[in-house]
């Protein structure tokens, strides 16, 4: 019986040790967590930001921070395997740039603090001549774990390069699988792509030596899809056309989504053509409306598209736009990607979806070049809105001129650089107004006339300037969490 009694007495001792130690932990977690017990979401500015630039091709990389209140924080330019910084800011607001030759690695922007928030970089190659003919512009690549480009496969263009970096201390390992117009392309080969730390790898695409032939060979339009299964990488997917037929960088586009808007399909003679992939494995019904200076309308006989899921389908647009800048609205009943491609004189230039341009700050920065003929496509599909666009110079002057535009109308805006910048980079801040309707946009440089003229499009994205956090609560769940 005493023995019965004494285990009894134990097992009882152990349990209150037990509720002593989680409340313990639950009072600790309660008293170091600051503010109150129960929180709302709320958001908070971004601190930390890293782009890539993917050198290799040279060119001019170009910097912008937004100008704002807050203060603190640094920025800087390096080769990603190392090395001295080519540039550091600490003032939000500024711009740099320098022409950089072709070399081996990619050069990695990393801010922290107030220039982190609405970080803008971007790299333009300019070749007047030789097989690589062309002006191209790249927004230097954020970081991330599945990736998506829109665009032509290697039955249009005779080479596509593909540009990974890892900036990040562990390896990466990365999955290139893609959709043709006649279904997925999808073969071992593509998988479990070692990426090493601090490095960048480039896979030629399309048939060529030590390339991925064997997945996209096939394809005449192309979704390419970068999927990593370990750690993180930023991508760029650069095209060449044939020689002196036009180069250019694809946009990265944003995840599939029901509902989308592609901006800046610039005016002019040549081919438009509209994209849309279904990644999913149903059929996609999708209803288009193109948006121009003149109101919204269908296009002629092409107001539905019925898309095939796991394939990319096309649209021929020159006819229904008539060289009119426009911005293409699609509302479809499964989750698509959307792009367009143009041509004209000698050059060739891509377009994707972009989310509408504002968020906490209202802002969004793009760079310039006094070099080229610079224009902003503005689209208001729906209300009437209102944006001012400031262009600045390295030390963040400059004047401001108001845009407006009306519901259902596509704007195009001339942009001319600041005194004083002569044939340097220069930043340009679009901010939305207050009470304005959404708009999306997209930056159009050129250079030349006739079968000389060259272009490179640049779709817009809002600045990420503030970060949403999940509301907490005071519960074992949170504590877990």
């Amino acid at each position: 019986m005493d023995r019965v009694l004494k285990l009894l007495g134990m097992r009882y001792a152990i349990a209150a040790l037990v509720l002593v130690g989680l409340a313990a932990l639950y009072g600790a977690a309660s008293f170091s967590r600051p503010g109150n017990a129960v929180e709302k979401g709320r958001s908070e500015p971004v601190n930390a930001a890293v782009m890539v630039c993917p050198g290799h091709e040279g060119g001019r990389v170009s910097v912008q921070s937004l100008p704002q209140k807050r203060t603190g924080g640094r920025l800087d330019v390096a080769g990603t395997r190392g090395g001295s910084p080519l540039a550091s800011m600490t003032a939000p607001g500024q711009g740099w740039d320098k022409d950089m030759g072709t070399t081996e690695d990619s050069f990695t922007v990393r801010a922290t603090g107030a220039l982190a928030a609405g970080l803008e970089a971007e790299q333009t190659t300019y070749w007047p001549r030789g097989d690589d003919r062309g002006l191209a512009g790249d927004r230097c690549a954020r970081p991330g774990t599945d990736l998506w480009f829109l665009g032509p496969g290697p039955l249009a263009a005779d080479r596509l390069d593909l540009y990974l970096t890892n900036v990040d201390a562990q390896p990466a390992s990365v999955d290139v699988t893609g959709l043709s117009g006649e279904g997925p392309l999808d073969t071992t080969e593509g998988r479990a792509t070692p990426v090493a730390p601090y490095s960048t790898s480039v896979i030629k695409l399309g048939g060529q030596p030590e390339g991925l032939g064997d997945i996209v060979k096939t394809a005449r339009d192309l979704a390419l899809n970068v999927h990593t299964t370990a750690g993180r990488v930023a991508a760029s997917l650069r095209v060449r056309i044939g020689k002196k037929k036009g180069v250019e960088w694809l946009p990265l586009s944003p995840e599939p989504a029901g509902s989308v808007v592609v901006p800046g399909v610039p005016g002019g003679d040549g081919q438009r053509k509209l994209l849309v992939a279904v990644p999913g494995e149903a059929d996609a019904r999708i209803r288009v409306r193109a948006v121009t200076a003149d109101g919204a309308f269908a296009p002629q006989g092409q107001d539905t598209v019925e898309a095939p899921a796991q394939s990319v389908t096309s649209v021929d647009l020159a006819g229904a736009l008539s060289g009119r800048a426009a911005a293409v609205r699609l509302d479809s009943d499964r989750p698509i990607i959307a792009g367009f491609s143009a041509a004209r004189g000698a050059d060739v230039a891509y377009g994707t979806a972009t989310e509408r341009l504002g968020g906490a700050s209202g802002a969004s920065a793009v760079v310039s070049d006094d070099r080229y003929d610079t224009s902003v496509v503005l689209t208001a599909p729906a209300g009437r809105a209102a944006v001012q666009i400031t262009t600045m110079d390295a030390q963040g002057k400059g004047a401001p001129q108001n845009v407006e535009i009306g519901a259902g109308r596509t704007v195009e805006t001339k942009l001319a650089a600041p005194q004083g910048s002569g044939d340097k980079g220069y930043g340009a801040v679009i901010t939305v107004k207050p009470g304005s309707g959404p708009v999306y946009a997209a930056r159009i440089m050129a250079k030349g006339k006739g079968d000389g003229y060259l272009f490179t499009v640049l779709p817009l994205m809002p600045a990420p300037t503030a970060v949403r956090l999940p509301p907490t609560g005071d519960s074992q769940t949170a504590l877990i969490r």
